[in-house]
């Protein structure tokens, strides 16, 4: 006797990386244009047409990728080397000057999440399930790495932050009961605004 079994695909964004949830409409995208296609969800389809992504249906004519900017320290634009607008940062220049190093890196780790695709993943999440807890963490260490965790009563976020790499903000972990992350992680000082931002809480922002 032959014994059937139902196999479940479990499917994630491409570019978020988000699990999508069972009968969620996911967008077929060509990352070169060729025949191989990967699953996106609607949330950043338009950050794949951005990159230069073929949508499944679509003309192949070629077309030319945004190029993405990459976001240099709050150092280099306290100093004037590296001009930023205001809207692009959670502080500006003059708060800046007055943040201890900690505070500073917690503000650039959240520009640059701020910057990333991973701003519209949480953003369309609290459209949803409401305002997350949010936590911004500096890991000890030369490099300067943080965690920002974002979570909700059934679900959760961890982002690593690395300012020096080529990928700054990528996604670290997820999961569904906020009761395992670490203690670490859950002392929650900062949140997020009706636009998806992540802003510390810090006296002086």
């Amino acid at each position: 006797m032959t014994r059937v079994t139902r196999v479940t695909v479990e499917r994630s964004c491409a570019i978020c990386e988000r699990t999508l949830l069972m009968g969620e409409r996911a967008i077929r995208f060509s990352p070169n244009g060729g025949g191989d296609y990967v699953d996106v969800c609607p949330l950043c389809a338009e950050t794949a047409v951005e990159y230069g992504w073929i949508r499944e249906g679509a003309p192949t004519t070629p077309t030319v990728p945004t190029v993405r900017k990459r976001r240099r320290g709050f150092l280099a634009a306290i100093m004037g080397t590296n001009p930023r607008a205001t809207e692009e940062t959670v502080a500006p220049e003059p708060i800046l000057r007055r943040l201890s190093e900690q505070e500073l890196s917690m503000v650039e780790a959240a520009d640059l999440f701020n910057g990333s695709q991973y701003r519209r993943t949480v953003g369309g999440i609290g459209k949803s399930l409401g305002p997350p807890r949010v936590s911004v963490v500096v890991l000890s260490g030369v490099n300067a790495e943080v965690v920002v965790t974002v979570a909700w009563d059934i679900s959760w976020y961890q982002y690593r932050v690395s300012p020096d790499s080529e990928n700054p903000v990528r996604l670290e972990d997820r999961g569904h009961d906020p009761g395992e992350l670490e203690g670490g992680f859950t002392e929650w000082n900062a949140h997020m605004d009706a636009d998806g931002r992540i802003v510390p809480d810090i006296a002086r922002l």
